[in-house]
């Protein structure tokens, strides 16, 4: 699948399939897309949505997705559903679909081809539940970059950094200019990110993959990760004054050179367009930290719970074919800073950073998010061990691989 850099999907306008409704209908949509780039590529899906004689109510929860999804399940179960809500690919929404409570969208995803374009085909395998579709996938969302300020290192009077071990080495230089090395949130999915990040950079994707997808526990407890828990030591001495809690104060240290970098997904390239900087100018990013420029394939998608109201049904599927429609895929995931998940979209106006994403995901080089390989508890237990990790010094790193390989073997 190949992305063509023209100009002409611009110019295609909307094509909404089965969204030609015909009286207008609120409908609600939930989602934890609240900092400044995230509300300024949430904008372009709702301007989409309100072209087709319909209007988006928006339904933003602040703060992440761990504190926003319980609030979602809560009403899906309870009897007070949205007309759809975020949710990221892989097995959040499975026991809500098995529930009966989502609503099939294999017929509309039929009719306009949906597994002719959505790629890679793993987001759409993300939505299938015995054979039958239940979201729509809009963006793809790597976590596997490391965002630098070039200010910060200038001021440090080093060199710009070209993978992970000249970051480490430059973490001196950093701290005695009074910058934080590498800022990270308290938010608990942070942590565990860069740890993820660490993995596949310095383990390779096939570590990642037999860890998370096969749980393979004697790999997770074996010297191969001895090597990675080193490195996560590492970035946590280097992030010990970062002193922030959401993900986005984080990538604002970075835009004001106040930190010298972030392990972080893309959807940060959205604040740095906000506050007006440019990729290889004001920041650098390298993929797989400069080591292995792999991408994850994660990201978001959108469920549908189902309605007693038919024109709510009706407005449903016509927010659903325009998520997916040419012109809604460049002109979110252009402000989001992710990648369509249309592969036949024009991207001329994408910056350095996407460039390069695109780039590896045409070769290939792509890994599952782990919230498609694993539960949504597992994931939950990896996360308090690595808010307990980065928040305890005493807890060491062959003690901390030791839990991590337990949470492993037991997780499904």
């Amino acid at each position: 699948m190949r992305y063509r850099l023209t100009t002409a999907a611009f110019a295609a306008g909307v094509v909404f399939g089965a969204a030609g409704s015909a009286s207008a209908t609120d409908l609600e949509v939930t989602h934890w897309w609240t900092s400044g780039g995230e509300a300024a590529a949430v904008a372009e899906l709702a301007k989409a949505f309100d072209a087709t004689g319909n209007k988006w109510v928006d339904g933003a929860i602040a703060g992440s997705g761990d504190i926003a999804r319980p609030i979602m399940i809560g009403r899906i179960t309870g009897g007070d559903p949205m007309g759809a809500t975020q949710f990221n690919h892989g097995r959040q929404a499975e026991e809500l679909v098995q529930a009966g409570l989502m609503r099939d969208f294999t017929e509309l995803a039929e009719k306009e081809g949906w597994t002719k374009f959505i790629h890679p085909k793993s987001l759409l395998d993300g939505c299938t539940l015995d054979g039958k579709i239940y979201c729509v996938p809009v963006n793809i969302h790597s976590q596997q970059w490391l965002w630098l300020s070039n200010k910060a290192f200038a001021d440090a009077g080093v060199a710009v950094p070209k993978n992970w071990d000249e970051f480490v080495a430059a973490a001196p230089a950093l701290e005695k200019a009074g910058i934080v090395p590498l800022a990270i949130g308290q938010q608990p999915w942070q942590t565990t990110l860069a740890f993820q990040v660490i993995l596949v950079a310095l383990a390779g994707p096939e570590t990642f993959q037999k860890i998370f997808g096969d749980k393979d526990a004697t790999l997770a407890a074996g010297p191969e990760m001895a090597k990675v828990f080193a490195a996560a030591d590492q970035a946590r001495a280097m992030s010990a004054k970062s002193n922030v809690q959401e993900w986005n104060q984080a990538t604002s240290m970075v835009i004001n050179g106040k930190a010298g970098g972030q392990i972080m997904g893309d959807w940060a390239q959205g604040e740095f367009q906000v506050a007006g900087q440019v990729a290889g100018k004001d920041y650098t990013c390298l993929p797989g930290l400069g080591v292995n420029e792999i991408i994850s394939t994660g990201g978001d998608a959108f469920y549908f719970p189902k309605q007693t109201d038919p024109e709510k049904a009706k407005a449903q599927e016509a927010l659903a074919s325009v998520m997916l429609s040419p012109a809604t895929q460049v002109a979110f995931n252009l402000k989001k800073g992710s990648l369509p998940v249309r592969g036949d979209v024009d991207l001329n106006a994408a910056n350095d950073c996407m460039k390069k994403g695109l780039e590896i995901l045409a070769k290939g080089n792509i890994i599952p998010a782990p919230d498609q390989l694993m539960s949504a508890d597992g994931v939950t237990q990896v996360n308090d061990l690595f808010v307990e990790f980065f928040a305890n010094k005493e807890l060491s790193a062959a003690d901390a691989q030791k839990r991590f390989a337990e949470i492993i073997a037991a997780a499904d």
